[in-house]
């Protein structure tokens, strides 16, 4: 089991006072730097279960565990979202009137990293993500692709065991999105990061190591990947 990055067995989750059920009796377990995908259409219930994994929500029941920790328990939570986890959303929340630079570092301040240590790993991966002649520029010199690009180092200058993304092609266009999807993987493989990446595109999921389809708030692993 020691190279079981996250597993969910039997989570549920509903919201509006139960009235709404988004996952029931979810279950998956993806390994150490595998890239798996949540694959199914919008409202499947795929950003819920990707907020679970990262602690950003709770279960209702069930028992969930990233990198070795558990989500629903409040002391674990920071530490998570610090040091375990890092977020790729599909809009990539940038600050605008920040350099890629200063974007990438931001994560860095909650932690209190050295500043030389930050500066190498900085370093280290604008070069991995092709943006290192761009990082003292602001976001709105660069990409749509060089954006996300951006926050994709930012979800990873705190050297996490996971990235989330969610849609993270959502907002390209085909061929910009197929080269952040590819980055992904390479990434991945690069970094041994363990990455579950939410989608609708078949394609992109068939890319990946493991497909987990989500259908209703049901989750199943399908062949492919």
């Amino acid at each position: 089991m020691n190279n079981v990055s996250i597993k969910v067995e039997g989570v549920a989750k509903s919201f509006d006072g139960g009235k709404v059920s988004v996952l029931r009796e979810a279950n998956l377990c993806v390994r150490t730097g595998e890239r798996a995908a949540l694959w199914g259409a919008s409202g499947s219930g795929k950003t819920t279960l990707l907020n679970l994994i990262g602690g950003l929500d709770l279960p209702d029941s069930g028992h969930l565990s990233t990198g070795g920790l558990d989500p629903a328990v409040e002391a674990n939570r920071l530490q998570l979202r610090r040091e375990v986890v890092g977020f790729v959303f599909q809009l990539h929340n940038l600050i605008p009137y920040l350099t890629v630079r200063e974007n990438i570092l931001i994560p860095t301040l909650a932690t209190g990293l050295a500043r030389e240590e930050a500066a190498v790993r900085l370093q280290k991966l604008v070069e991995l993500l092709g943006i290192d002649h761009r990082i003292d520029h602001r976001m709105q010199d660069l990409s749509g692709g060089e954006r996300q690009r951006t926050a994709i180092g930012r979800a990873l200058i705190n050297q996490p065991k996971v990235l989330l993304a969610d849609e993270p092609t959502g907002a390209l266009d085909e061929q910009t999105g197929e080269q952040v999807f590819g980055l992904l993987g390479d990434l991945a493989q690069e970094l041994g990061v363990t990455v579950v990446i939410a989608t609708h595109e078949r394609r992109f999921a068939e890319a990946c190591d493991r497909i987990f389809r989500v259908t209703r708030g049901h989750v199943e692993e399908v062949a492919g990947g």
